[in-house]
Order: structure tokens, then sequence, then C-alpha cells
């Protein structure tokens, strides 16, 4: 059976990403491309234009969420899933920022994530059970069902990917290239984040 559906896999484990992409063939699903980061995902969705795209919310290089909006530029009709072995509000929160068609564990089974890439496919959303107790689905769209309560808060999400690469020990060089703004800037961001 050929469900017809497109899907980009980016995870910088290769096991998992490899058994995810046999497991999705098996199934009739064509796999647009694999990547190991964020950076790849963005130029393999520009390339192929997938319908659904899986992207690990921890891997190098450009932070997930701002690959998905990324993702989203170049490859407008495709849809962004998460998959993490994190589910945190704060990760939650953003995904939901970014629009994401949905959210799973990578403790959730095999045949949910399917089963969420082919509904994700059809239009709907998805989120495993974990993520869903979090969340408030309402006429506004979905959105944390608790403020989260920390000073991240207060963070804009340009704030938040410059803290990532901070925290991966990245110079503000190579945070300004990742994030294609100025050295100036990046410094500016990193005040603001230290205040």
């Amino acid at each position: 059976m050929n469900s017809g559906v497109s899907v980009l896999l980016a995870d910088d484990h290769v096991l998992f990403r490899e058994m995810l992409d046999e497991r999705l063939r098996s199934e009739g699903m064509q796999v647009a491309g694999l990547a190991g980061s964020g950076d790849e995902a963005i130029v393999v969705a520009q390339e192929s234009q997938p319908d659904v795209v899986v992207l690990d919310i921890d891997m190098p290089g450009t932070s997930a969420f701002t690959a998905a909006r990324r993702v989203r530029q170049v490859s407008p009709r495709s849809r962004v899933m998460f998959l993490s072995a994190f589910v945190q509000d704060r990760y939650v929160d953003q995904a939901l920022s970014v629009e994401a068609s949905g959210y799973l564990t990578k403790s959730d089974p095999l045949d949910a994530i399917i089963d969420a890439i082919r509904s994700i496919h059809g239009g709907a959303t998805y989120f495993s059970p974990e993520v869903r107790a979090r969340i408030v689905i309402d006429p506004g769209g979905a959105r944390l069902g608790t403020a989260v309560r920390s000073r991240v808060t207060t963070l804009t999400d340009r704030e938040l990917e410059i803290l990532a690469y901070v925290a991966q020990g990245l110079a503000q060089k190579q945070i300004a290239r990742l994030s294609h703004i100025s050295v100036k800037t990046v410094q500016r961001h990193i005040t603001h984040i230290m205040e």
C-alpha cells in the first residue's frame, strides 16, 4: 500500500534514523531525505519539498525550532513534527510557537510514530499522550496548559537559540554565522540573556 507520504528524517542518532527510515519504507512511505542536523534538514527540505519533516529536538548546529521555521520558509507545504527523548514544558511551548503539527517522544511505540506521520500528512495534529497532558487545544489553537514559570520564558525565540549555542560552547563568531546575524547582535543578545 502506497501512502503517498514523503518524509524527511532529521536526527543525529544514525541508528535511530536508519531504523525509522527502514520502517517508513516498509510502510510504503517515501523517505525524501535524511539529515543529521538542523542545518542539513533545511537544505534537504528545500531540495526535496517533503510532506512531513520529522525533527529531533536535540541536534547539533541550528536549533530544531529555528530549523522548523526555516524549513517552513523554504518548503511552505511541509508539515513539521518533533520527536524527542525530552518532554519539557519549554520544548512543548517552543514546538507550539513554531506551529508544529506533532510532538512525540522516542519512548512512544514505533506504530504511534507511523500513525502520527500519516495523520499529520492528512491535515491533523498528533501529540503523544505525555505531551497532550501538558497542552490545551481551544479555538485559538494549541497552547501549553500551564504557564511556564521561569526566567527563560522572558527570552525571545532568538535569545533561546543564542543561549543554546552558548551552552554548546560555541564562539560568538560561530553563533553569528549559524544564526545569520552579526557578532554585535550576538553580543547584544548575550547581554540581554545575562541580565
